[in-house]
């Protein structure tokens, strides 16, 4: 059977987190968590089951920081360097659900081993969202998020942060990719990601001062390497059909769309793929997730009896 690491980054929703937790969990897998420091973890920690760990230096994350890249590699590290060896690392948010059972998952990875799963275009590219901006704007990171957008309005007018910068000057001959930020990925191409963080100071510091740097570092690493010739398109689906800066609160209408026989299908900007993930979900709506274990459930049924 395929090991599965599942890294899970949260800070709200704590009742479906803990469905997340419950549903994922099994004998083949084990749980990998960051909470954001401005959460309050008492919230998430009841119910805890045997495999589920949490990450104890926790950090403070904001949208489109590179402080989701810091604990995106936290829990890389805290998995990597766990006494269990893993086949694959399936990267979450705390708002997920999975869309098959916990044996169809691990079915697919089987079928589908050596493959990394992560949505991935060379940059700039405006028709997916992934304009030039994101690389050549500098970024001006503080530990203290307000000061931050303070001092960033204030150097900028003052002409002491550059309004533009030769990313290709920065990147070292490196293509830029982008893509979106969940993925499922290989024990070997998380090892690669680590040693070339470790290893490409320069480009970390670049990506440090970049925007939305979720949607690039990862994908500008694996972009230049020999993993590059094995990856397909992630496995989360995600509504972004109203144009806004976050996706869209999953409801009936979107059941409706995971209610198939056997796989689920879907096509978006990055092509059509096979789907086993889902966001966003939360505690407003239990009933959707309540239904969606019955749509799951069922499948179940039916793909066992294909087995035997």
């Amino acid at each position: 059977m395929i090991k599965i690491a599942y890294l899970i980054l949260s800070h709200n929703n704590p009742n479906h987190f803990r469905r997340l937790i419950r549903s994922i969990s099994s004998e083949y897998s084990s749980l990998f968590i960051h909470i954001d420091q401005k959460s309050n973890i008492d919230d998430f920690l009841s119910g805890q089951k045997n495999g589920v760990y949490f990450i104890k230096n926790r950090l403070q994350i904001y949208y489109s920081d590179w402080s989701q890249i810091e604990a995106t590699l936290a829990l890389l590290r805290y998995a990597i360097n766990c006494k269990n060896s893993f086949d694959y690392y399936v990267l979450l948010s705390g708002t997920d659900y999975p869309l098959q059972s916990n044996s169809y998952i691990n079915d697919f990875f089987q079928n589908n081993s050596g493959l990394n799963f992560i949505n991935m275009v060379k940059m700039p590219c405006e028709e997916i969202g992934k304009p030039e901006y994101r690389l050549s704007t500098y970024r001006q990171r503080s530990d203290d998020h307000k000061i931050e957008i303070i001092s960033r309005k204030i150097f900028k007018k003052i002409g002491f942060i550059p309004q533009n910068r030769d990313y290709k000057r920065h990147l070292r001959g490196l293509i830029p990719y982008g893509g979106s930020q969940w993925f499922a990925l290989t024990k070997q191409a998380c090892r690669y990601i680590l040693e070339f963080s470790e290893r490409r100071k320069k480009i970390v510091n670049f990506f440090e001062n970049s925007f939305t740097p979720s949607e690039m570092f990862f994908q500008t690493i694996l972009g230049n390497s020999s993993f590059n010739l094995k990856t397909a398109n992630n496995l989360t689906y995600t509504d972004w059909s109203a144009g806004s800066m976050h996706p869209a609160t999953l409801s009936e209408k979107h059941i409706d769309l995971f209610n198939t026989k056997g796989k689920i299908m879907y096509k978006d900007v990055y092509g059509e793929r096979e789907i086993l993930f889902a966001r966003k979900f939360s505690d407003e709506k239990p009933e959707l997730v309540d239904r969606l274990d019955e749509i799951i459930q069922r499948k179940q049924n039916i793909y066992m009896l294909e087995q035997n």
